[in-house]
């Protein structure tokens, strides 16, 4: 008895169904038609890359090595209470090196990351012209292209992550995720 009242009568039950089934109905129609913007698609992409490169730790360590980082040197005596702003990281991706320059922009609250993909193998071919993807996890992705020396620079909005992807030899995306990346902790 408490479970009818609670429920209300079977007709009204009844007459709830066709309009759970119709809002079913459109949900799937437009669904159907939904084509999200390339750049999401990319992005998107590319965090099940680094899902799937983190879920392989070993696969991972030889595809994406850092060979150095600033935040990982010891301060200069007397700066160890002074906010830092600029982060160096190098990486290794075979066949690239990718080094890069992060620096945070508190006016803007942006990072602004600067960088030179070069090719190991061919020290003689810059990575000109590979389009690469900055991130910061969140809404916000910011679309570059290397110059003819394989430098690139972009500004995204800081939410303390960054990510920055591009696709190299075959097509096989490279994926370099920091989580935060102005954090000396992290």
């Amino acid at each position: 008895m408490a479970t009818q009242k609670h429920r209300g009568p079977a007709r009204e039950r009844g007459m709830e169904t066709p309009a759970s089934l119709q809002k079913v109905a459109h949900a799937a129609a437009v669904g159907v038609i939904y084509q999200p913007a390339e750049e999401r698609v990319r992005l998107a992409k590319a965090a099940f890359a680094a899902v799937r490169f983190a879920a392989k730790p070993r696969e991972t360590s030889r595809l994406v090595e850092l060979l150095f980082d600033s935040f990982s040197q010891p301060a200069l005596a007397g700066t160890r209470s002074a906010a830092t702003r600029i982060r160096q990281m190098l990486y290794r991706a075979e066949p690239y090196q990718i080094d890069l320059q992060i620096e945070l922009r508190q006016e803007r609250n942006s990072l602004v990351v600067t960088g030179q993909l070069l090719d190991v193998s061919h020290p003689e071919v810059t990575g000109r012209d590979v389009r690469l993807t900055l991130s910061n996890c969140g809404a916000s992705t910011v679309n570059t292209v290397t110059n003819q020396f394989g430098e690139f620079r972009g500004e995204v909005e800081n939410s303390g992550d960054l990510q920055l992807s591009f696709l190299g030899r075959e097509g096989k995306p490279v994926v370099i995720l920091l989580r935060g990346v102005l954090d000396p902790l992290s």
